[in-house]
């Protein structure tokens, strides 16, 4: 049960709120939650599974929500609350105005802080170098290309110098904090990369490091209450085996704001890629380089790990060159295309021996590396070697220790045994444009990693976004996520308190469907009727080519378009509001990334139109592997990962026109599939209840 402190922190905070906020409307489903939130995190059902999946629909004030139901229970047990989210826009809302508003009403005082990842920070003893002048070996080492394994030997240019000089004199004289994102224009990838942070070279354990803006940071985590992170930093930490960047997972509570997106981060967290040549090259450089330490260094205690390392790489070598030379014998399995896909995720001989040699090869060369850069700052420390000559030996080793991690992942992943049953990993070989062949290793499901990562470890967590649901089930997204039905995991779905019957959805006659080669034109044809007379639309595609090709057509009968990638986003937005608000009509063209994240309220959108349903084409190594799976079980890849993908992202879409209280309209549908085929009943009837016209 809710204690009664607890209750009345909630309440009272509750009506602080209510007198705080004008215009504000009480919601009963926002009170639901609340309370579902707070019973769940204090352990009320189940006190071991306390992690709640919740849908809340537009309107219900999903922040404010988990806001008052958990940073109340994260107080009162004295433990981090972690807000992850999947954009940047969602992080900027809660940092400038949800959790500065809730702070303001509450009663309870807590510190919440933005948490960034290790590269959105400068080192200061690299930007001091750089603005002195001074070329150390981050100059070297290109890090904007360190995927593929090479060493550049550009200097700065006479900008990034000046750049440099600024940055340092605003950073000394307290202007600057040292994040990148806080400086007032942007800083090019290829300026900052020789500054930024990274975890082997701005350690903390160096003194003279301690007061680096990275560390004045964490510093300041250890003092806030709430953390409010992205999902891609989120998933960083928990691959690491969780408590490194963040707190560890038993001494938070989570909550997982825009939690659709979890899933396909946690998959690429997991994922691992190597180049063969790039990496053959790289590896020549770190012979050199740890000779270098070496000679540098001369002390007796490297000669072990030193013989270690190059015995390592001198294994690695001829088994990456055999690796080479089988996929030069073996350039027809490409085809003519980008990729090639090892079925079922089986390598074929002699790859999975080599890569089991690589595999072992490589973990004892990440071993000897190690300890060789332990070595430097042991020395740094007991002072037989200075700072000027320490920092780039660090930042080269560095640079190396993080190429041979992500080498030594790509063979792991490659060389590892699954057994007959188990879930397959994919893997797959492309092609670069130069010509270079980089392979590639991902799971197909990550719901094991997260309940290992996260579920079972966290005090609690809550899961929540306007779209979790799919043909009106979690059963799509639980799997995703690796939850259980009867785990002791709630579910609660919560529906918009929006009048969405006072917006239509029309769905008119057409005489093709989208399979159709004359679909297209028939868009060129109907579309000027679908506009005529609308002062705001937006138009929503399922590939830029047709949008493209529809968007010529339109504009040849004298229509004014703002298309997708002809001006960015914000370009397009704010020529769109500027039109509405002059009295003109406007019309918006953009595909999928445009049916999510669009907040249009009120007159900027009156007038959606969807031209097509959103099926996704398996076309990556890995949705090709995922449905390959699916098949194998006996398991149909179309009705069960793709319409339930589709249902998920054509309520987002849908979810564009009705953003306000008084928001009116009507959605347009143009795909005849929603009557024609079986799977279009469970679309139609798991949207929002729009009023009904179909033709």
């Amino acid at each position: 049960m809710l204690s009664t402190r607890l209750k009345a922190t909630i309440r009272q905070t509750y009506r602080q709120i209510a007198d705080g906020l004008p215009g504000f409307v009480p919601r009963k489903e926002q009170n639901f939650l609340v309370a579902e939130i707070a019973k769940t995190l204090t352990g009320e059902y189940d006190k071991q599974r306390r992690i709640l999946v919740a849908e809340a629909g537009t309107g219900i004030g999903k922040s404010l929500s988990y806001a008052q139901g958990a940073i109340p229970v994260a107080r009162l047990t004295q433990k981090k609350l972690v807000i992850s989210t999947a954009t940047v826009a969602l992080q900027e809302q809660l940092i400038h105005k949800d959790l500065p508003f809730y702070h303001r009403h509450s009663e309870l005082p807590f510190r919440f802080m933005l948490v960034k990842g290790r590269q959105r920070y400068c080192c200061e003893h690299l930007l001091e170098q750089a603005a002195s002048g001074a070329e150390l070996a981050n100059f070297e080492l290109d890090f904007f290309l360190q995927n593929t394994g090479s060493l550049s030997k550009s200097k700065p240019s006479d900008s990034d110098k000046d750049r440099y000089r600024a940055l340092w004199q605003a950073y000394t004289e307290g202007k600057w904090d040292g994040d990148r994102d806080n400086w007032p224009e942007p800083i090019p990838d290829t300026c900052w990369d020789r500054i930024a942070a990274d975890r082997h070279t701005c350690n903390k354990a160096l003194s003279h490091h301690q007061h680096c803006p990275f560390h004045r940071a964490r510093n300041d985590m250890e003092s806030a209450d709430v953390l409010v992170v992205n999902h891609a930093l989120l998933l960083s930490d928990l691959t690491m085996g969780g408590g490194i960047i963040l707190p560890p997972p038993d001494e938070c509570i989570y909550v997982l704001d825009e939690a659709h997106h979890l899933p396909t981060i946690a998959r690429d967290h997991g994922a691992a890629s190597a180049s063969v040549k790039g990496s053959r090259r790289w590896l020549e450089k770190l012979v050199q380089s740890a000779g270098k330490l070496a000679r540098t260094l001369n002390k007796e205690s490297l000669l072990d790990p030193q013989l270690k390392l190059q015995d390592a790489l001198a294994s690695i070598q001829p088994d990456l060159k055999a690796v080479e030379q089988w996929l030069a014998a073996n350039d027809r399995l490409f085809d003519g295309e980008p990729h090639y896909r090892f079925a079922e995720g089986v390598l074929p001989d002699p790859l999975p021996m080599l890569a089991e040699n690589l595999k072992e090869s490589s973990k004892k060369a990440l071993r000897a590396l190690d300890r060789m850069q332990g070595a430097i700052g042991e020395a740094l420390k007991d002072g037989e070697i200075r700072r000027k000559e320490a920092e780039p030996l660090l930042a080269e080793s560095g640079f190396h220790l993080q190429r041979l991690e992500s080498f030594c992942a790509l063979w792991e992943m490659l060389g590892r045994h699954i057994p007959t049953g188990k879930t397959p990993l994919a893997r797959w070989m492309a092609k670069s444009d130069d010509g270079d062949i980089w392979l590639h290793a991902s799971p197909i499901e990550v719901g094991y990693l997260l309940e290992e990562w996260l579920w079972s470890k966290c005090l609690g967590a809550v899961l929540v976004s306007a779209t979790l649901t799919a043909l009106s089930s979690f059963s799509y997204f639980r799997h995703q996520v690796g939850l259980k039905e009867h785990d002791g995991t709630r579910y609660l779905r919560l529906r918009s308190p929006f009048e969405y019957q006072k917006a239509e959805l029309y769905l008119p006659k057409m005489a093709h469907e989208p399979n159709s080669p004359d679909f297209t034109s028939e868009l060129v044809s109907v579309l000027p009727r679908m506009l005529a007379g609308k002062e705001a639309s937006l138009v929503l595609f399922s590939s830029y080519r047709q949008m493209n090709e529809v968007a010529a057509g339109l504009r040849a009968k004298g229509l004014s378009l703002l298309v997708q990638g002809e001006a960015s986003r914000n370009a397009l937005l704010t020529l769109h509001k500027q039109k509405c608000d002059g009295g003109q009509a406007s019309i918006l063209f953009g595909t999928g990334s445009f049916s999510e994240g669009l907040d249009l309220p009120g007159h900027y959108l009156t007038n959606l139109v969807i031209t097509k349903l959103p099926f996704a084409v398996p076309n990556s190594p890995v949705e090709e592997a995922t449905a390959e799976w699916v098949q194998q079980r006996g398991g149909n890849p179309f009705l069960q990962l793709t319409v339930p993908e589709a249902s998920r992202k054509l309520i987002q879409a849908c979810g564009r026109l009705i953003r306000k209280e008084a928001d009116r309209g009507r959605v347009t549908i143009l795909d005849r599939r929603l009557l024609t085929k079986r799977y279009g009943k469970g679309l139609l009837d798991a949207l929002p209840p729009f009023t009904r016209r179909i033709e």
